[in-house]
């Protein structure tokens, strides 16, 4: 079915961008139109060993069918440059090049009032080949991203450049960037004096370093090396033991506190050598002019210890009048803006706390110059996607040549690149499956079904095959305008009509009328009927909704060739959308019936995985100011969410607003006495199966 479709499905079909011409419905016929330079476009069979697909859900009236073609002759891509800065969900950045399926990165989700950063998982990385523009910000961010990429702004969703296909909202320079902005890059740094000054930080801030001297019976001195860190977070601790192991320091490690209901266990690292003591003492000694390299580190080591990350706010605690000193020296030397805190001056020894100024751009500079490992302390998800970094856009230019360009899929539909908020690529699962990339093999290597004769063929000689009406194009349209030139939808016709096998055809396109000659013999058998969707009778909003499929108009004298010619045929209302479409049910059903239909049926808006995305932007698009008002009408019929995957209400919605919707429906069949029904009560009495050593069936061009 289609709602099962991930990607573009029914919300948007953009316009094709690999062939010379494209075809487009129109009211009267079909005409071509040049199309832009691209690259070239393959198109290849199917390795599939089978045509038929099952289905045994309760909400679809069918239990087989055949979907003639894989992959979309009109993919979209957006594509970013390979060294663009991917934050992960530590707060770590990652060049987009190096990105691998399956990281955990950021990216967001609205919630409440606000959209918030979020962990999410990246589900497909690919590299395709593009034209570039090059996007600067007032900050100094620079992106370098096609002209299908899209950026959130302040005014919602939009495309680095216009396109000569279709009217989209495109960037200018009065647009501004969500996000934090530009996270500079940390210049290469002396390693031994960096972990030199995270140790010191460390083990000052949270550790037991001391020699004990008493005297001992039967020994000259009793004097006892100690050097022990405890901690409930584990990455330091092993941090701290492979550092100082490579500075010829050997620790062991060991459980400190066990964990209780209410307490999380402490393990330790611990040295009682007097040398080892010794040499952990002189390797956090203060240094008398530490360099930058020891700064950074010893910031990094003193956060991990008495640092927190807490509602976008850095704070590093202690009492050590020198720590606080060094730490503020530190950061101003990185030009960090610091207050310092003292919540209880009357203490003996008050604590003191450094607090970051600058929200949460400078947390993420902090987190990425001083390189702190414990990963909850860097932990910026549900922070509000709001800062004052300067993300205005100043310029905006197209690049010489082609790119290689990088992508990525992700659980949130977005991702942080450069410090902005990125909208990604909806790859189609199916090219994945096959060991293809969802980027350039998704846009330029079409499948069909090259052999769907033969292997139709195949499967009603078997002995055990029990005939039972096939639907014809279940997840995707039949008569697309790769069919005109492959003609594999005729081909499998051909073999049903041979073998007198009921088939139901959903489909959209005016193609169909070019099989009449097959579909009206088989008609009067009663092995066929035909559902010509419907969505809208608005021209423009079809335009906007459905640009490369037949026009209103089109449809309407589709369904009515067919009627005159005596093939049985009816309209799916689909997709409903509440709050856009929902009030011209009763005209289409109008429409229709005066065209020829005898039967309707309808399907409500569904948004599985990345639809719910892209349909949201596509509003912000094309119907901002009405767009709050059409998600809150879909969760009135999704249970509040924006999705209902449940069998049974998937199809129809739940609630009052979906029961208001079917009982207009079931009144207006009434009155123009259409049938209740998706498809038709086919004939599977005059089913032959092909003879052996028969004539060779038709196969596809």
């Amino acid at each position: 079915m289609a709602g099962r479709l991930k990607g573009r499905g029914a919300v948007s079909s953009p316009a094709p961008r690999f062939e010379r011409h494209r075809e487009v419905a129109v009211d009267d016929g079909w005409y071509s139109e040049p199309a832009p330079d691209s690259i070239a476009t393959t198109v290849l069979p199917e390795p599939a060993r089978t045509i038929v697909s099952r289905n045994d859900s309760p909400d679809i009236g069918f239990s087989q069918s055949i979907n003639p073609y894989r992959g979309c002759e009109h993919g979209c891509v957006y594509c970013l440059h390979g060294d663009t800065g991917i934050t992960m969900a530590d707060g770590a950045v990652k060049a987009l090049a190096n990105i691998e399926p399956g990281d955990a990165i950021l990216g967001t989700e609205k919630q409440g009032h606000y959209r918030r950063y979020v962990p999410t998982r990246v589900l497909a990385h690919w590299r395709t080949v593009k034209r570039a523009w090059r996007i600067r910000l007032a900050d100094g961010t620079e992106l370098i991203a096609s002209g299908d990429h899209r950026f959130l702004t302040e005014r919602g969703w939009k495309y680095v450049a216009s396109s000569s296909a279709t009217p989209r909202a495109r960037l200018t320079l009065n647009n501004s960037l969500m996000g934090y902005g530009c996270v500079h890059t940390v210049a290469s740094r002396d390693i031994a004096s960096f972990r030199r000054g995270y140790l010191c930080g460390l083990i000052r801030g949270d550790g037991h370093l001391k020699v004990y001297s008493y005297r001992r019976e039967g020994r000259a001195t009793g004097d006892q090396h100690r050097f022990r860190l405890a901690m409930i977070d584990f990455a330091p601790l092993d941090r701290a033991a492979e550092w100082l192991g490579e500075f010829g320091i050997g620790t062991s490690r060991f459980v400190f506190a066990r964990g209780t209901d209410s307490r999380r266990p402490m393990e330790a690292i611990r040295a009682s050598s007097q040398a080892a003591v010794a040499a952990i003492q002189q390797l956090v000694a203060w240094p008398e002019r530490p360099d930058r390299d020891w700064l950074s580190g010893f910031v990094g080591g003193i956060f991990d210890a008495e640092g927190s990350f807490s509602n976008g706010v850095i704070r590093v605690a202690n009492t050590d009048a020198r720590i606080i000193g060094t730490l503020q020296s530190a950061l101003g030397a990185f030009g960090f803006d610091t207050a310092l805190e003292t919540p209880r001056p009357d203490t003996l020894k008050p604590v003191q706390y450094v607090r970051v100024r600058g929200g949460l751009p400078q947390c993420l500079r902090f987190f990425r110059q001083f390189e702190p490992c414990i990963a909850r302390k860097r932990d910026i998800s549900l922070a509000a996607v709001k800062s004052t970094a300067r993300l205005g856009i100043v310029a905006i230019e197209p690049l010489p040549g082609a790119r290689e360009l990088f992508d990525i899929t992700t659980g949130t539909g977005d991702f942080l690149a450069n410090g902005v908020v990125s909208h990604n690529c909806f790859a189609r699962p199916s090219h994945a499956y096959m060991g293809l990339s969802p980027g350039l093999d998704f846009e330029t290597k079409l499948f069909f079904k090259a052999q769907a004769a033969q292997r139709l063929t195949e499967e009603f000689s078997k002995p055990r095959y029990v005939p039972s009406p096939i639907m014809l194009g279940a997840n995707t349209d039949p008569y697309q305008p790769l069919e005109k030139r492959l003609r594999v939808t005729r081909s499998i016709l051909e073999v049903l009509a041979k073998c007198r096998h009921p088939v139901s055809i959903v489909t959209k396109g005016a193609l169909i009328e070019r099989d009449l000659d097959i579909l009206v013999p088989m008609a009067r058998d009663n092995l066929v009927g035909v559902m010509v969707s419907l969505t809208t009778l608005d021209a423009d909003l079809k335009r906007r909704l459905e640009p490369r499929a037949a026009s209103p108009l089109a449809r309407l004298a589709t369904i009515r060739r067919l009627h005159a010619a005596g093939v049985p045929v009816g309209t799916l209302i689909a997709p409903v959308i509440p709050g856009l479409t929902d009030h011209e049910l009763e005209r289409l059903l109008e429409a229709a019936a005066e065209a020829g239909a005898r039967c309707a049926g309808y399907v409500v808006l569904r948004l599985p995985h990345e639809l719910k995305d892209m349909f949201r932007d596509w509003l912000a698009e094309h119907y901002p100011e009405r767009a709050r008002h059409v998600m809150s009408r879909v969760h009135s019929i999704r249970g509040g969410r924006d999705n209902d995957p449940q069998f049974g209400s998937r199809m129809r919605g739940s609630g009052v607003d979906a029961q208001l919707l079917g009982q207009r429906f079931a009144v207006a069949l009434r009155r123009l006495g259409l049938e209740r029904r998706i498809g038709f009560e086919l004939d599977t009495s005059l089913f032959q199966r092909p003879v052996e050593g028969g004539p060779q069936l038709p196969l596809p061009i």
